[in-house]
C-alpha cells in the first residue's frame, strides 16, 4: 500500500465514487448496488476490473458470501499508515461534486440567462 497506488486507484471517477460510498457506509457494500454510478450504468465486466483495482490498492477488502462479494473499506488500516489522506480525498471528491452539480448544461445556463433578462 503506497501513496501512488491509492492515488492512481483514486484517479479514475467512477472508482472515486464507489470507494466514497463504500468508505461511507457502515456495512459492507455488495458489488452489484454499484451497477449504477454518477447516472451511468456499469457493466459487470468493468465494475469487477474497478473492484480489483481498489482491492490491490489497498483501499478496500472484499469477502465473498456465496456468489456475491461483499466490500467494505478499510479506512482504520489507511489512518494509521497515511494520517489523513483519505478524509481528504473523500472532502475532495465531495466538494468537486457538488462543483459539478451546481455547474449544469449549456442549454441550462442559456434558459437561465433568458430567464434572468426577462425579469
Amino acid at each position: 500500500m503506497t501513496v501512488e497506488t491509492i492515488l492512481h486507484a483514486l484517479s479514475d471517477p467512477v472508482r472515486a465514487a464507489i470507494y466514497v460510498d463504500i468508505a461511507g457506509s457502515k456495512c459492507s457494500q455488495n458489488c452489484s448496488n454499484f451497477l449504477r454510478i454518477s447516472e451511468r450504468d456499469v457493466p459487470k465486466s468493468t465494475l469487477s476490473q474497478h473492484f480489483k483495482a481498489l482491492r490491490e490498492a489497498g483501499l478496500i477488502r472484499g469477502e465473498r458470501r456465496g456468489v456475491e462479494m461483499h466490500n467494505t473499506c478499510r479506512s482504520a488500516e489507511l489512518e494509521r499508515r497515511f494520517p489523513g489522506l483519505i478524509p481528504a480525498i473523500i472532502r475532495a471528491h465531495k466538494v468537486q461534486g457538488a462543483g459539478k452539480a451546481g455547474t449544469g448544461t449549456s442549454r441550462n445556463k442559456k434558459s437561465a440567462a433568458a430567464s434572468a433578462r426577462k425579469r
